[in-house]
């Protein structure tokens, strides 16, 4: 018996450890999302992609070698972590990829302290996972958001 309804295979790389061909395939992922299907231009490309201790996490479902769901997990300077780009193909949603994903990001993160900036619509999600707003919403890209901490 499966342990997903849907099957997928997890990856997780550091930047330093992407093939070009993965980290195109990335960023195809989060442009077609967040720019083209959002309507949204804005500098997606925003330099961390390559850090030292950028850690890239994605799924890639059974029989395509394409990422379906992604995101992206820094260790930010004052060593709390920051979890972005989490966004899931649209032919992919629905099967609980961005639950996984989060999963296994929190699992590597362990009791540090992790901040997200959550588009509103998605923050409960993000609250099931013991993230707690800070502060008052924020436009962001003409995006609403909240600002979230989990602190273990």
């Amino acid at each position: 018996m499966r342990s997903h309804p849907y099957p997928a295979t997890l990856r997780r790389k550091w930047s330093a450890d992407l093939t070009s061909a993965q980290l195109y395939a990335l960023l195809k992922l989060r442009g077609e999302v967040f720019v083209v299907e959002q309507s949204c231009p804005y500098p997606e490309l925003d330099g961390r992609d390559l850090e030292p201790d950028t850690r890239h996490f994605w799924l890639e479902a059974e029989g395509s070698p394409e990422p379906q769901a992604y995101l992206r997990l820094l260790e930010e300077p004052d060593g709390t972590f920051r979890i972005g780009r989490v966004c899931t193909a649209r032919v992919a949603r629905g099967r609980g990829y961005s639950r996984r994903l989060m999963e296994a990001a929190l699992v590597e993160v362990g009791r540090q302290v992790c901040v997200l900036d959550a588009q509103t619509y998605v923050a409960d999600f993000y609250a099931s996972f013991g993230f707690m707003p800070v502060g008052a919403e924020f436009i962001e890209d003409g995006i609403p958001h909240l600002r979230m901490r989990r602190s273990r």
